[in-house]
């Protein structure tokens, strides 16, 4: 393991060495678990990040400058986005007089952006990424068919919110997907091994979706599978993209036919709890609540669009809403209004609004930027960036993903892993261009 005082000395050669010809032994550790512990153990979502925190935190006290040079414009763009979002929640709270709960959000953000500074100067072994997300996705996929299949749980939800539980394994298994361009790139026999492990991954990450009952996840799946044949459409062999295909339609066709995993009955119950609505404004359903607690936030954005009303504000007006017959009673046990940009227009004003699609749009512009790129491993990890705000661009249609820890810690600290291990693998290939030959 390079310890800082080496790396410094490395970073200030003539070759200018900053980055990412050092791969660190702890950082990828913290990498491999962030994959691996996020949904098999409570809280396990923390382990990594909490790892990643304590290295970057005694980077920044022992060789300060050797992490603050390492960020570049399109660095700082992500960096920006970050600490926006950090910033205005802090104020918007402040001003509301939200209780100090509230703060969590902002500050596991805010948390993440050291972890970023480390990566850029100390990147993970890809080997440690995708092989913990591979191992996370089949040991939550396996833990999610033992809670519906076994325990007959309604639907699995491992230590983490239903929704939350099956979104994240979704992304997980898409990630796992993300990661073939850099098995193809793979010498000899770990290129075959590496795919199949790749192939497996996403689709136990899937069936823990499925097993979860998370409709909203399954909807953005066509769009991830679009950009995944966009990217790897002309390198991957047939065989192999036909293997992909047949895997994921076989996973998903056999979840929908077996009675027990409760995944037909869903979707019908979703389109029949649409129906009762658009015909009775039935709110006692499933998807009835959500759409009334839509229609009730678009009521509140258009009374009160600028400011915002905060926590507290929005559930005195929800509740004032209930009382003069103007929003179901159905709606009152909910918090936000299952919907990540009007939760943040409705609570935080129209800037909380953009700063949370700023911190989506803005990384999922500079990643799709390399989708093209020649080199295989940089492409890989574009990929895998595009998928996560991708992801949660869908989930957050009927969700508020950030209202858990779960959804914040995932998305912040993934973000910094995946961005930072893309700019030291660019800033290595730019080096290695540069060298005399």
């Amino acid at each position: 393991m390079p310890s800082y005082d080496s790396f410094a000395r490395s970073a200030s050669s003539p070759v200018d060495a900053d980055v990412s010809s050092v791969t660190s032994r702890p950082v990828s550790c913290g990498v491999f678990l962030l994959g691996l512990l996020s949904l098999v153990l409570p809280s396990g979502y923390s382990i990594g990040p909490a790892l990643l925190m304590l290295i970057s935190g005694y980077g920044l006290l022992r060789e300060p400058r050797t992490l603050l040079r390492a960020p570049r414009k399109e660095d700082m763009a992500v960096i920006g986005v970050m600490a926006g979002l950090v910033a205005l929640l802090l104020v918007s709270i402040l001003l509301q007089g939200d209780a100090w709960q509230t703060t969590g959000v902002p500050i596991r953000l805010l948390l993440a952006v050291p972890v970023l500074l480390l990566v850029l100067s100390c990147p993970p072994s890809l080997g440690a990424m995708w092989g913990g997300l591979i191992l996370g996705s089949v040991l939550t996929g396996i833990w999610a068919m033992w809670q519906k299949l076994v325990w007959g749980v309604h639907r699995a939800g491992g230590f983490t919110n239903t929704i939350n539980f099956g979104d994240i394994c979704m992304l997980m298994g898409l990630m796992c997907l993300a990661g073939l361009g850099w098995a193809m790139s793979q010498p000899g026999a770990r290129r075959r091994y590496w795919i199949l492990a790749l192939l497996v991954g996403g689709a136990f990450g899937i069936i823990g979706s499925l097993m979860s009952g998370t409709r909203g996840g399954w909807i953005g799946f066509p769009f991830a599978a679009w950009v995944l044949y966009r990217s790897y459409g002309e390198v991957i062999s047939r065989r192999v993209l036909r293997l992909g295909v047949f895997m994921c339609a076989g996973v998903i066709a056999l979840m929908v036919m077996m009675p027990a995993t409760g995944i037909q009955q869903r979707v019908e119950a979703g389109v029949s709890d649409v129906t009762k609505y658009v015909e009775d404004r039935n709110a006692g359903t499933s998807a009835g609540a959500r759409l009334e607690m839509w229609r009730g936030a678009l009521l509140m954005i258009a009374e009160q669009p600028w400011l915002g009303r905060g926590e507290t504000g929005y559930a005195e007006a929800r509740d004032a809403m209930i009382e003069r017959g103007a929003l179901s009673r159905h709606v009152q046990p909910y918090e936000h209004p299952h919907n990540e940009f009007l939760d943040a227009w409705v609570k935080r004003g129209v800037l909380g609004l953009l700063a949370l699609l700023a911190l989506y749009l803005v990384p999922l512009r500079l990643f799709y930027r390399r989708l093209d790129s020649d080199d295989l491993t940089l492409r890989s990890l574009a990929v895998a960036g595009v998928l996560l705000p991708l992801t949660f661009l869908d989930f957050g249609m009927t969700w508020v993903m950030f209202s858990q820890a779960s959804g914040v810690m995932v998305y912040a600290f993934w973000l910094a892993i995946v961005w930072g291990t893309l700019r030291a693998h660019e800033r290595r290939l730019e080096l290695q261009q540069a060298r005399p030959r």
